[in-house]
C-alpha cells in the first residue's frame, strides 16, 4: 500500500503542495487528476525520491521508503527518460538490471514484455527512430521489466492513438487485478473515469475531491431532464434556477427546487415522457471542484 500523508512543498515563494494526502490500496488503480501546475508531477516525484518534500511523508506498506523500497516501483516519468541511441531490447534489459535482476532474467523479462506490447520486431531499432506512440510502450516496458510492487505513471496515455491507449489500459488493469498499486496521471477525464477504482482532484496543490468515481458523481451536482409531449415552451420560464431547452420537448433543469414540486409543474404541463436526474460525469465533477 502507498500512503502519501500532508505533503508540503515550496519552490521560491510559489506553494506547489499544500497537504497532500492520498492511499493507493493494493490492487487499486487511483487516477490523479488536475490542471497543469496543480501538483501532480511535484507529488509523484516526491513518492519516488527525485525530490524532498518540505514536510509530510511517504510510506510503502507503512515503511518509509529508502532504496530497497524504491526498487521495487515502477515510474513512468512525464519526461520519458530513455536513451535515445540506444537499442531498445538492450534498453529494457539494463533497466532490468539496475533494479536488481540479473543479466539473464532480465532478458528473459525483456523478451516477455517486448511480445506483450508489440515490440517484437523493433528489439534491435533505436529508441529515437519510433514513433511517440512506440517509445512509450518502451517506456512502459522499462517501468514493468522488473515485475514491480507498485506503479506510478506521470501521463502515460499522453499522445498515444486509441489503439495504444487500450494495449497501455489492458497492462495496467492486468496489473492491478495481480495485486499491484497503480497511480497515474491524466488529462482525460473519461479514460480515467472508465479504469479508475478511485480518484483524487488536485488544484493548486490541495486535494479538492477525493473518493471513488462513484462517491464523486454522487456528490456532484445532478441535473434533472425532462421530456415532455405538447407542452408549451413558455411553461418552464416560471422555474426557480437554470433552465435549459435542449431540444423540441427536452429540458435541463439545475434547480434545489424541491424535485416533487418540479414534476408537478412538468405534468401541469404536457405529458411526462421521462423525468429523472442525470448524474454528473467525472468532467462534471472536476469542473465542480476546482471551481
Amino acid at each position: 500500500m502507498l500512503e502519501i500523508r500532508n505533503l508540503h512543498k515550496r519552490f521560491g515563494d510559489t506553494v506547489a503542495l499544500d497537504g497532500v494526502t492520498l492511499t493507493v490500496e493494493p490492487g487499486q488503480m487511483f487516477g490523479f487528476v488536475g490542471a497543469n501546475g496543480a501538483g501532480k508531477t511535484t507529488t509523484m516525484r516526491i513518492a519516488m525520491g527525485l525530490l524532498e518534500s518540505d514536510a509530510g511523508e511517504v510510506t510503502l506498506d507503512g515503511g518509509k521508503i529508502g532504496f530497497d523500497q524504491r526498487v521495487r516501483i515502477g515510474y513512468m516519468p512525464e519526461e520519458r527518460g530513455l536513451y535515445p541511441k540506444m537499442k531498445i531490447g538492450e534498453q529494457i534489459t539494463y533497466f532490468g538490471e539496475l533494479h536488481g535482476m540479473t543479466p539473464a532474467v532480465a532478458r528473459r523479462a525483456t523478451d516477455e514484455w517486448l511480445t506483450r506490447l508489440g515490440l517484437s520486431e523493433r528489439a534491435g531499432d533505436f529508441v529515437q527512430d519510433l514513433s511517440l506512440g512506440n517509445q512509450q510502450r518502451v517506456q512502459l516496458a522499462v517501468s514493468l521489466v522488473h515485475e514491480p510492487k507498485v506503479l506510478i505513471l506521470d501521463e502515460p496515455f499522453s499522445g498515444l492513438d486509441p489503439i495504444a491507449v487500450d494495449t497501455m489500459a489492458a497492462v495496467l488493469v492486468e496489473r492491478a487485478r495481480a495485486g499491484v498499486p497503480v497511480i497515474f496521471s491524466s488529462h482525460q477525464l473519461d479514460l480515467v473515469e472508465r479504469l479508475c477504482d478511485s480518484v483524487g482532484i488536485i488544484s493548486a496543490g490541495q486535494m479538492v475531491a477525493a473518493g471513488t468515481v462513484k462517491e464523486l458523481r454522487q456528490k456532484g451536482n445532478r441535473k434533472l431532464r425532462v421530456v415532455l409531449e405538447g407542452a408549451d415552451p413558455s411553461w418552464a420560464d416560471r422555474l426557480p434556477g437554470e433552465v435549459v431547452n435542449v431540444a423540441d420537448g427536452e429540458w435541463v433543469i439545475d434547480s434545489t427546487d424541491d424535485d416533487q414540486k418540479l414534476l408537478a409543474a412538468a405534468m401541469n404541463a404536457g405529458r411526462v415522457v421521462r423525468f429523472g436526474f442525470d448524474e454528473p460525469s467525472l468532467v462534471d465533477v472536476f469542473r465542480e471542484a476546482v471551481a
